[in-house]
């Protein structure tokens, strides 16, 4: 009874929260035919902004942390942000009249992490005083990037893998045709062209390709800097200031998109609509196992796998959508854009915070 009245009461809390207020609030006047537009100059510049600060934070906390005690949920955290593009592509992908490619991208936006969410996650530990370390929430780009990257990686290896088929396939229906191999300008079997043309597909070029995208490179470069100079300055009267009021202009912008995708995504796949509602809560419960399990072996604090739990839980709304329009520009917006921000965020803020709160707070009253 006291875990679920302590869920309702934050489930509760968390539907006040600005950051899923201005989400809603863009719906809302999206809704209403609003005309009010944001330049994409300052789009571009508030999501630079904002990844920087995430890298920052990350690097700073990294380089002031105790690297042993990180080690595990850090693995722990790559490990989760591969997972859930692999759930995603045998789950969602297998679901009728939904494309692999765009279940693939709506997976890799599911398994990066959402900074407004993990942002309110943190505002909860702190308002129900439970501790974490300082350090937990540069675990973001350990999750982050590898989902990212590895649902690019996944997608380019199943685009090329379909064109390597749909070249053979047409050449032996030209031949039959014609007789003979004459009429492709090519005089073998079908067998000795798939043997020549069909390489094995490599990885590094499109890893590479990955980390050299807009959204991934400030990423990375914010964690350089952090870890490798002392932008603490620069990051405290800056970067850290402007955070919630820029968070608060995309969570505006991001809710305005969602309300543009929703019609779209039903018409996609009503199969996106129930991954957004089940797959966070599921990838979010088995973060939350994982982080007890370093809790065990590291005495990684509760607040600590609350925190792992979440970002697992979430959806980026920040990295994700300009990494994966460039590095899958196959797949539709519409669906990992739909499916993450107008029902994954909400899903992961509204129940996943409340959820994990819950748990870890029935685990420390019962110790």
């Amino acid at each position: 009874m006291d875990f679920l009245g302590q869920f309702l009461q934050d489930f509760v809390k968390q539907l006040q929260s600005p950051t899923l207020g201005f989400l809603l609030g863009g719906m809302v006047i999206a809704a209403l035919g609003s005309q009010l537009q944001i330049p994409d100059a300052i789009y571009k510049f508030i999501t630079f902004m904002l990844l920087m600060k995430v890298g920052l934070s990350g690097g700073i906390a990294i380089r002031s942390s105790n690297l042993q005690e990180m080690l595990l949920p850090a693995l722990f955290a790559v490990a989760m942000g591969i997972l859930i593009v692999f759930i995603g592509r045998y789950t969602l992908a297998k679901l009728p009249k939904v494309r692999t490619v765009d279940a693939i991208a709506t997976a890799g936006l599911f398994g990066a992490v959402s900074g407004s969410t993990m942002a309110a996650a943190l505002t909860a530990l702190e308002t129900q005083k439970i501790s974490y370390e300082p350090w937990a929430a540069a675990l973001y780009p350990f999750m982050d990037i590898p989902a990212l990257v590895t649902a690019i990686v996944v997608a380019s290896i199943y685009l090329k893998k379909k064109q390597e088929k749909k070249a053979p396939a047409s050449l032996s229906a030209v031949g039959a045709y014609a007789g003979s191999g004459s009429a492709t300008g090519y005089a073998g079997s079908t067998s000795e062209y798939r043997s020549q043309h069909s390489k094995r597909v490599r990885i590094w070029p499109i890893v590479k390709e990955s980390l050299q995208g807009a959204a991934l490179s400030a990423l990375l470069l914010g964690v350089a800097l952090g870890i490798f100079t002392r932008p603490d300055g620069v990051y405290e009267s800056f970067y850290n200031p402007l955070f919630r009021g820029l968070l608060s202009v995309l969570m505006l912008v991001m809710g305005m998109e969602a309300w543009s995708r929703l019609g779209e995504l039903r018409k996609v796949a009503q199969w996106y609509v129930v991954y957004a509602v089940v797959a966070p809560l599921v990838h979010g419960l088995i973060a939350f196992g994982l982080g007890m399990i370093a809790h065990y072996v590291t005495g990684f604090s509760l607040g600590g796998v609350v925190i792992l739990a979440v970002i697992a839980c979430s959806s980026s709304d920040i990295s994700g959508p300009p990494t994966l329009r460039a590095g899958i520009p196959s797949a539709n917006p519409s669906a990992y854009i739909g499916a993450s921000t107008a029902i994954g965020t909400p899903i992961a803020i509204g129940l996943g915070i409340p959820l994990y709160l819950g748990l870890a707070q029935a685990i420390m009253g019962g110790s």
